[in-house]
């Protein structure tokens, strides 16, 4: 597939609808656990989009779009959603998540990016040169990933209770 940022903003703006009608109003045990170990619940994914709706996306690509001439990011930090989440409700987190994402987007079409706009770069600190298309890309894959990932932590905690079925649901092994 060829990108189209057009596209990709039509994806874009779904997420939190998506996250609100899977999460939204259902009991802290299904939304509070995760995998065990060091991994994330649904409440702990949301804090994530919001960070990143904060702190990566937009403001990564107006350094891109912008004049200075290093282009360098900051380093994002992965965890820094949990201390931002704290004593809020999962509602309250998805409510601001979708303000947040509805400002990024209607910035994101008053930046007026253009197709040559696209390939504009920048160095990210791990991953080093990157384009602005790269960074759009990503954004929808990665709204992806924690989609997924919000189902399969949540179809976890079912595991014991399918029975024989658990053989055919490859969400329960990954």
């Amino acid at each position: 597939m060829e990108f189209e940022l057009n596209k990709s903003v039509e994806i874009l703006q779904r997420t939190p609808k998506i996250l609100r009608i899977l999460l939204g109003n259902l009991p802290m045990d299904l939304t509070h656990k995760n995998e065990g170990g060091d991994s994330w619940s649904a409440f702990d994914i949301i804090g994530h989009l919001i960070h990143g709706e904060r702190t990566d996306w937009v403001p990564r690509a107006k350094i891109l779009l912008g004049k200075n001439e290093t282009k360098k990011f900051e380093p994002f930090d992965r965890f820094a959603h949990f201390e931002l989440s704290k004593g809020k409700s999962l509602n309250e987190l998805i409510t601001q998540f979708e303000k947040l994402r509805s400002g990024n987007i209607e910035e994101v079409k008053n930046l007026r990016i253009s197709i040559n706009d696209l390939e504009l770069t920048g160095i990210h600190p791990e991953l080093g040169t990157v384009t602005l298309k790269q960074l759009f890309a990503t954004w929808v894959v990665h709204d992806f990933n924690h989609i997924s990932q919000v189902s399969r932590v949540m179809a976890k905690q079912y595991k014991d209770e399918v029975g024989a079925w658990e053989a055919y649901l490859s969400i329960l092994h990954r």
